[in-house]
């Protein structure tokens, strides 16, 4: 007995420790010294539990944010106060070096003075690069011209895809257009060669199809910047680009590729699993509509659709598991993630984000092929320095942030939940699926809730319900992209492959971002994303401390039943008997009349968000439509219209005379034939009914099929206008009509007497005093999304009408109003409001 403890290696003496370690003393028990050594005399193993997480190392941590800092101090305050931190950073620099070689010091002593050598030297070379450009860019020969909105040419090299605008008010469309100046040519001054970064607002026509690369020639009026980021000017161009080269052979591939992607997808999938799958796969949100895209946002699913490091872990994740099972050496496993690594690129096209992308997706598979967290760390932070180096600019662009975050939360946050799950009993696999999207919601979180002005508390939920689907679609779809040229065949196989995981996210979106409350206001800009974090970091520390985590257990429970109750289930909706329904869609119209059959209704107008007129009608249990009636074309009416169809009959959908916009027109026959919903006429005069409801057609009074797209008046006063005859009386519905359309019924002799009215085009003030008046309603609805931008509804018009003995009732204020039947002994029409009103979603 004596013999076998004096072999264990709890007994192992000082004298043969290290012998014993040579000698094989790691086969007898897990190497790692004294903190795994048994207790003396002890012969059972250890209880096997979850690998212990290593710590990082933060030495280069310190370096990466004081060169951020530098960086963000140099592009917001100027190259003076650029100057300033650079001297500081020298002179501590100069100081820690001296130190240094003055004396031997404690080691830890020592390790400190080589991260402040670190950091004064990094920030110091930051500083002085990203002062550099503050100081061209303030002392450009184009600057002192961006004040006075002078006309000028142009001349650039495009640096990025065009991005599409998104408005409430369609018509051709604008596209932005980021460039590398050339030179050009201010009013009919000289001409000049300069470098810089300029931003063009152009029309999609002739600009949207231009690829990264090509030289162009483009004249317009100058504006100064709206971010600093190092850009130049902003030229607002009206006509198409001229002079327009050559496209680049690499971006010629990856144009081919894109496309490629695209018409497998429009040919096999719907509309907007078609339109997201290039936008998961390569970032490519030309096909994304709007109300998807304002669904995803509020699911706080964006992130999926640009290209991230993510998207770079993937590719080259699948490619080391593949060398992993054909037992590939590591070196040729490495070389074919790189050669992956860089097809991706070109494939996605290499812009100053996607190479960022690459380098951040880079570290990430470098964490999962050598297991060594430990040390992508210190390569995390390099990559941020050296990235800052190239180009400063990058420090105030919040996908830069996102990407870092993210990242960082992957190869920090992560392993440590992974590890908590696991010794609570949770599998490895569940473990991981759930420590990823938590970690990247949290860490994510502030940037996000600074840029959009709103919290998601669905975020996390659907992140955990999109994450098992999101590698699988990428890898498919990039296949699909490669083989697209040559193999159309195999791309459809390849499409048809991944679009079940595509219309998962699709439904995920949808569903998530139709929860009642699933978002909250939040302060915007820098002073809410550092408030958020700064909760984020106070939950988290004292959820450290055992004492304190049935305080913070007690505050969420207490928040959940103050909340819940108002926001997610609020008591008594819908109310009995309602009418008529004013749903909060945002900035839009979406209004709901009653038949007298249950679940069956009339909807006049969808909306700008697919996902907010569904939630409505759902909230209302709308479960089919006699009709749908789209006033006029513009998109904060027909924007949400797929949402409004989807998973409800509907007897067919109504459009007045006007067909323009033409681009808005194709959406709506194309969603409606999807739909198998048969298109409407309506004029003047038409009358139709059902059980307890009729609609009759007053306007337009001079109807015009075809209008000036992009005259947002013109497109307004092509609006339907209609009287519904209801239990609680008359209904005016005007849609966006404007003084033109007003006039017209006033001088048409049309009876426009009703109980309650719609004010037109959201309380702007584009309507008549003498149109208001003559309705004598007793209830005026406005529909307007709160935080709009266009400043309605006016003071005067709310104003005038409740001047004129009417009730003026808002869904900015109110959320969702519903018309009942008012319980007086008179009747009449009453309001009841849900409360909980929905933000206008930002628009740039």
């Amino acid at each position: 007995m004596s013999d076998r403890r004096a072999a264990g290696p709890g007994d192992a003496t000082p004298a043969r420790g290290s012998a014993g370690r040579g000698q094989g003393g790691a086969a007898r028990g897990p190497a790692g010294g004294p903190e795994r050594r048994q207790e003396r005399g002890s012969a059972r193993p250890p209880a096997p539990e979850a690998e212990p997480v290593a710590p990082p190392d933060l030495r280069l941590v310190p370096a990466a944010l004081a060169s951020w800092g530098v960086a963000v101090a140099a592009l917001t305050a100027g190259w003076g106060a650029a100057a300033v931190l650079v001297a500081v950073a020298v002179v501590a620099l100069a100081v820690a070096v001296r130190r240094r070689g003055a004396g031997s010091g404690a080691s830890r002593a020592s390790g400190w003075r080589a991260v402040v050598i670190a950091t004064g030297g990094c920030a110091a070379a930051v500083g002085l690069v990203a002062g550099l450009g503050a100081f061209t860019v303030a002392s450009h020969p184009l600057r002192p011209a961006t004040g006075t909105g002078t006309s000028a040419r142009l001349d650039l090299v495009l640096t990025a895809d065009p991005q599409p605008v998104r408005s409430s008010v369609p018509g051709a469309g604008r596209v932005v257009v980021r460039g590398e100046l050339l030179g050009g040519q201010v009013g009919a001054g000289v001409t000049w060669r300069a470098g810089g970064r300029v931003v063009l607002l152009a029309p999609a026509d002739g600009w949207a199809t231009l690829l990264p690369g090509q030289v162009v020639s483009a004249r317009g009026r100058l504006a100064p910047p709206d971010r600093a980021d190092l850009t130049v000017a902003v030229l607002q161009v009206r006509g198409p680009p001229r002079a327009v080269g050559p496209v680049p052979t690499a971006q010629r591939v990856a144009g081919d590729l894109r496309g490629g992607l695209r018409d497998a997808a429009r040919t096999v999938l719907a509309e907007d699993p078609a339109g997201l799958l290039p936008g998961l796969v390569v970032g490519d949100t030309s096909g994304i509509s709007a109300g998807l895209a304002d669904d995803f946002r509020t699911a706080g699913l964006t992130h999926l659709t640009a290209v991230s490091g993510t998207n770079v872990a993937i590719v080259c994740g699948a490619v080391l598991l593949l060398a992993r099972l054909g037992r590939l050496g590591p070196r040729t496993a490495a070389l074919l993630a790189a050669l992956a690594l860089v097809g991706f690129v070109i494939l996605a096209r290499p812009s100053p984000s996607v190479l960022r992308a690459g380098v951040m997706g880079g570290i990430t598979v470098l964490a999962l092929a050598v297991g060594r967290r430990r040390s992508v760390v210190p390569a995390l932070c390099a990559a941020v320095i050296v990235l800052l180096l190239v180009d400063p600019g990058l420090a105030t662009d919040p996908g830069f942030a996102l990407s870092v975050l993210a990242t960082g939360a992957l190869v920090l946050l992560a392993p440590g939940v992974v590890a908590r799950l696991r010794a609570r009993g949770l599998p490895v696999g569940i473990a991981e699926a759930l420590a990823v999207p938590v970690a990247a919601h949290v860490a994510t979180a502030p940037v996000i809730a600074g840029l959009s002005g709103e919290v998601s508390l669905v975020a996390v939920v659907a992140n955990l319900l999109a994450a098992p689907v999101i590698a699988p679609v990428t890898v498919l779809g990039v296949l699909a992209a490669a083989v697209a040229p040559g193999r159309t065949a195999a791309a459809h196989v390849l499409v048809w492959l991944a679009g079940p995981g595509v219309s998962w996210l699709v439904w995920v979106a949808r569903r998530c971002a139709a929860v009642p409350g699933a978002t909250f206001a939040w302060p915007g800009g820098a002073a809410g994303a550092l408030a958020l974090a700064a909760v984020v970091v106070l939950v988290a520390a004292a959820l450290r401390w055992r004492r304190l985590r049935a305080v913070v257990a007690a505050v969420l429970v207490g928040t959940l039943l103050v909340i819940v109750p108002t926001r997610v289930v609020p008591p008594g909706w819908p109310p009995e008997k309602w009418v008529m329904v004013a749903c909060d869609v945002g900035q839009g119209d979406g209004l709901v009349l009653a038949t007298g059959e249950p679940g069956r209704a009339v909807l006049v107008d969808a909306g700008p968000d697919a996902g907010a007129i569904d939630g409505c009608l759902t909230r209302l249990g709308v479960r089919s439509l006699a009709l749908v009636v789209l006033t006029h074309l513009h998109a904060d009416h027909v924007g949400g219209l797929a949402g409004a169809l989807s998973g409800r009959s509907v007897g067919g959908v109504a459009l007045g005379p006007a067909r323009d916009p033409g681009d808005t027109l194709v959406q709506v026959m194309g969603r409606s034939a999807a739909a198998r919903a048969p298109l409407v006429a309506l004029g003047r005069g038409t009358v139709l009914r059902w059980p307890g409801l009729a609609l009759e057609v007053l306007g337009p009074v001079r109807p015009t099929v075809h209008v000036d797209g992009e005259d947002g008046t013109a497109v307004n006063d092509t609006s339907v206008v209609l009287r519904a005859h209801t239990p609680v009386g008359r209904v005016l519905l005007p849609g966006d009509a404007e003084r033109s359309s007003q006039s017209a019924l006033l001088g048409s002799g049309a009876d426009l007497h009703a109980e309650i009215l719609k004010v037109p085009h959201h309380g702007s003030r584009s309507s008549l005093p003498m149109f208001l008046t003559a309705v004598h309603a007793a209830l005026a609805l406005v529909s307007v999304g709160r935080g709009n931008t266009y400043g309605h509804p006016n003071p005067g018009i709310l104003g005038l009408l409740a001047r004129s003995g009417a009730l003026v009732r808002r869904t900015d204020e109110s959320g969702d109003l519903a018309v009942v039947v008012s319980p007086e002994p008179r009747g009449g029409p009453a309001v009841v409001a849900r409360g909980d009103p929905r933000p206008d979603p930002r628009r740039r």
